[in-house]
């Protein structure tokens, strides 16, 4: 087992803040981006969080990401708005486009935004929850490289393609809020499988002859199961349609590695909505969830989606965040400027398509 230290939630901010930063990130570009991936520690989502986080700082130095360009933000109407990442981390393009957002949707019932020439937009209910916070119904998605076939064929053709929907319930609290993958499972669950010589279950992949495998390394060279058979598959065109064909990013096979360290920008696409339930529903909004809330936890055993979550978040922020010794050690040599050679999490030898 690799050594394990914890981290204090203070300790795991700075860390991250600095590996971004040290590597080459602009600070400006480096707040909301560091909140996102304290956000998913706390969790308890370790494959999505510090694991990337190397790559992130690898692309920043060798220039497949720009660390210090500022987004754009163009109105196209007085409630739609076209960010521009600019070939730059998605965050700050998310983070400049929610400036606009969020007002117009209060202004005028829905709003959305639309985000081109992105990266990697990490876990997005952390953006759907930013939303959620400030009364909104959100809804978020990103599109990704190939990775589910369609059904009834073998050979990948749109990205893992994840969808989130958050729910406003009390001032600042979320009522409950959904982050799901297109695939059964996200894709980084089958890598670390990999990586670790594990056997995955039945359902999570198909090998490139289409054909379900427990095998973890030919499921990544084959497809990820989508989520639900056909329904998944068409969860993920519903959003390639709305991140590519209406927001501007790449169609999954133009998108660029979000692994390797090629020096190809990504260039995905991220789409945003935001509803005012109060302008629609007044107060029988709030009236509702709590109804459809209490009907779900009122059953022994029920929880709502993001229950696990609040979970590790009250848990970490007591006990800490757990990090391997050898991924800690590189995210403090890219926070020192420097450029640590391949080991916990910089291994490019089997391309990522999302997280």
């Amino acid at each position: 087992m690799p050594e394990t230290l914890l981290l204090t939630p203070d300790a795991a901010r700075r860390l991250i803040f600095d590996a971004l930063t040290g590597a080459g990130t602009a600070p400006a570009n480096a707040t909301y981006f560091t909140e996102a991936i304290l956000d998913t520690e706390l969790s308890g989502m370790e494959g999505h969080g510090f694991y990337w986080l190397p790559f992130y700082c690898a692309h920043v130095k060798s220039g497949k990401v720009k660390g210090k360009v500022r987004p754009t933000v163009r109105q196209l109407t007085p409630a739609a708005f076209q960010a521009d990442a600019r070939d730059g981390f998605a965050h700050p393009a998310i983070e400049k486009g929610f400036e606009s957002l969020i007002p117009a949707a209060k202004t005028f019932g829905v709003a959305a935004l639309a985000v081109q020439n992105s990266y990697n937009a990490a876990t997005l209910g952390f953006h759907t929850g930013t939303l959620a916070r400030q009364g909104l119904l959100a809804l978020g998605c990103t599109n990704a490289r190939p990775m589910i076939a369609p059904p009834g064929g073998s050979r990948p053709v749109i990205g893992t393609n994840p969808l989130s929907f958050a729910v406003p319930g009390k001032p600042g609290k979320l009522a409950f809020l959904i982050d799901q993958s297109s695939s059964a499972v996200a894709w980084t669950a089958v890598r670390r499988a990999a990586e670790q010589g594990l056997a995955i279950p039945l359902g999570w992949a198909f090998d490139d002859k289409g054909q379900p495998t427990t095998d973890p390394v030919a499921g990544l060279a084959g497809s990820m199961a989508p989520a639900g058979g056909h329904k998944g598959f068409g969860q993920g065109l519903i959003v390639e349609t709305l991140c590519a064909a209406l927001a501007g990013g790449h169609l999954g096979p133009a998108i660029g590695s979000m692994m390797a360290d090629d020096g190809v920008p990504v260039r995905c696409g991220q789409f945003f909505m935001a509803i005012d339930p109060k302008i629609f529903a007044g107060g029988l909004f709030a009236k509702k969830i709590a109804e459809l809330t209490r009907s779900i936890l009122d059953q022994d055993g029920a929880r709502l989606p993001n229950g696990r979550r609040e979970a590790s978040i009250r848990r970490r922020l007591r006990e800490g965040l757990p990090i391997e010794a050898g991924l800690h050690a590189t995210l403090q040599a890219f926070a020192r400027g420097e450029r640590p050679d391949a080991g916990a999490g910089q291994a490019a030898s089997i391309d990522a398509p999302t997280v």
